[in-house]
């Protein structure tokens, strides 16, 4: 669709009975986002504050969920938008802004759980020699690299949609992911397609292989160690398995249903795509926040604190 001032404009066609659950979708996922700047937001502010937490590790988790709120708010506020709007529109450009930013930040989310997976690795399997390895300045590199790679290597898959024809003008979606590949004409998305293969295979396979392999060389350690190196793994490395099964799991669907082209059923997509930019955002600082020892401490303290404060002022009053 052109309007006057030849910009092109793609629908959203993937939500289910909008016109009847327009406000019960806003408030839900209005709560949802909310829930998720608090979570996430409250455990990122601790690890900023509290120096015993300046530690590889939870800036790593600080990182992973600072990503979280990053991808949500790339997300909920259009979503929150179209919710309460007659038509479900946006423009060409903003969708591969969009879908730019969504897929450089799942990326992201694969390469900070890479150096997490290193970080436990070193801290496990050569613990006399973490304090050389896991230096401020590698653990910078390692952060500036988790953004800036899965980034520079999206840029080469915009130049190649700026040349390519649009023939749909109906994205069968709730917002701009792999689905976009399918409003392009036949024959012209092929380069698209092949390069997108590329991205899995280099921002999910490649790290997934490695988390694997270090976590593997954490586990034959642990199993020959003492009793408290099989604590200290179990404790460090499970909240970071949890995200990574759930995030993969998550991140499994959008390859399959966009890349093969599985044929679903329209509510069962719209709730499997709510699924994808729901649960993951939501339950990482809960993970974390609960399996983590010295943030779930910092986590009772705080809010104890906030309810003895509270009490107080009330008995005041």
């Amino acid at each position: 669709m052109m309007d006057n001032f030849n910009v092109t404009f793609i629908t959203f066609t993937g939500y289910v009975d909008l016109q009847s659950y327009r406000l019960l979708y806003f408030i839900i996922m209005f709560i949802v986002y909310v829930s998720i700047i608090f979570g996430n937001l409250t455990i990122f502010c601790l690890v900023c504050i509290h120096k015993s937490l300046h530690e590889p590790m939870y800036i790593f988790i600080a990182a992973l969920l600072l990503n979280s709120l990053l991808f949500s708010t790339n997300i909920y506020p259009k979503l929150l938008i179209d919710f309460l709007s007659d038509q479900q529109i946006i423009s060409l450009s903003l969708c591969h802004l969009q879908g730019f930013i969504y897929y450089t930040l799942c990326g992201a989310e694969f390469f900070l759980l890479s150096a997490m997976a290193y970080d436990r690795y070193v801290s496990i399997c050569k613990p006399l020699r973490y304090a050389s390895i896991m230096k401020k300045s590698t653990v910078c590199v390692l952060l500036v690299l988790a953004w800036l790679l899965p980034a520079g290597q999206l840029v080469p898959s915009l130049l190649l949609t700026s040349s390519m024809k649009v023939c749909n003008f109906n994205l069968n979606g709730i917002f701009c992911n792999n689905v976009i590949s399918k409003l392009y004409c036949t024959g012209s998305s092929s380069a698209y397609v092949i390069y997108g293969v590329f991205l899995i295979l280099n921002s999910v396979f490649l790290p997934l292989i490695f988390i694997l392999f270090t976590y593997s060389k954490i586990l034959l350690v642990s199993y020959r160690s003492s009793m408290n190196v099989r604590r200290k793994a179990a404790q460090t490395c499970s909240p970071h398995l949890l995200v990574l099964i759930s995030f993969s799991c998550l991140c499994s669907y959008d390859i399959v249903i966009a890349r093969l082209q599985i044929d679903l059923h329209k509510t069962a997509r719209f709730i499997m795509t709510l699924q994808v930019v729901l649960y993951h955002p939501l339950f990482n600082p809960i993970i974390y926040g609960v399996k983590v020892k010295k943030i779930s401490e910092l986590l009772k303290r705080l809010f104890l604190q906030g309810n003895i404060n509270m009490c107080f002022k009330i008995n005041v009053w």
